[in-house]
């Protein structure tokens, strides 16, 4: 026994009985697992769906991680790459995330489920930020540079939702919603537009 298969057994679970298990005890006793055994592993339910979630994103930035290929992008073209695999695990097992959309609608269920996936991402497009300082792909500004990674998260949850809500062939959509705002993105805290705005602003208040 071992993370994954439980994972997989709680997955499963959610998938054969239309809702999660209401206990520790229900879930073992799905995979005929003593209850003990279990918590030499997560200490609750909860823990079991963060990691889940997480266990997505780690998988996928192995697999990155692991081409050699990967390391010569530049930070766009590593979010991109990014984007399109972790889209195509979470198809691995889309049925169980179509189950988890109310992720978008009630905020402690957002911040139980994803927090453990938000940390790490946090993580990894900080390391992205630092990469677009060096390769000037990003421009560091003072006192909003520390928000891009937030940014970047709300977009992490823009794609997330599309594709949960795309039913376009092979979700050809969801791939270009991804180009798109990663591209978007890129160009406003990459170019002079997000300066010419902050310009634009200054001089309409300054006006008033």
């Amino acid at each position: 026994m071992d993370k994954q298969q439980i994972r997989n057994a709680y997955k499963m679970y959610l998938l054969e009985n239309g809702k999660e298990p209401v206990s520790v005890y229900m879930l073992c006793k799905s995979m005929d697992m003593p209850e003990s055994d279990f918590y030499g592993f997560y200490s609750s339910l909860e823990a079991v769906e963060r990691d889940i979630w997480l266990a997505v994103f780690e998988d996928t930035l192995q697999q990155l991680q692991a081409d050699e290929t990967y390391p010569q992008y530049n930070a766009q073209e590593k979010l991109l790459s990014f984007y399109f695999l972790w889209v195509s695990k979470l198809r691995e097992d889309r049925s169980y995330f179509l189950l988890q959309r109310d992720i978008f609608t009630v905020p402690l269920i957002y911040r139980n489920k994803l927090s453990a996936f938000k940390t790490a991402f946090y993580d990894y497009i900080s390391g992205l930020v630092k990469e677009g300082y060096v390769s000037t792909e990003i421009k560091e500004r003072k006192y909003i540079s520390d928000q891009y990674v937030h940014g970047f998260w709300v977009q992490a949850l823009f794609v997330l939702k599309y594709w949960l809500e795309d039913t376009s062939d092979n979700f050809e959509l969801t791939d270009a919603a991804i180009e798109k705002a990663v591209n978007l993105s890129f160009q406003l805290i990459g170019s002079n537009t997000f300066d010419s705005l902050l310009d634009f602003g200054k001089f309409i208040f300054m006006k008033k």
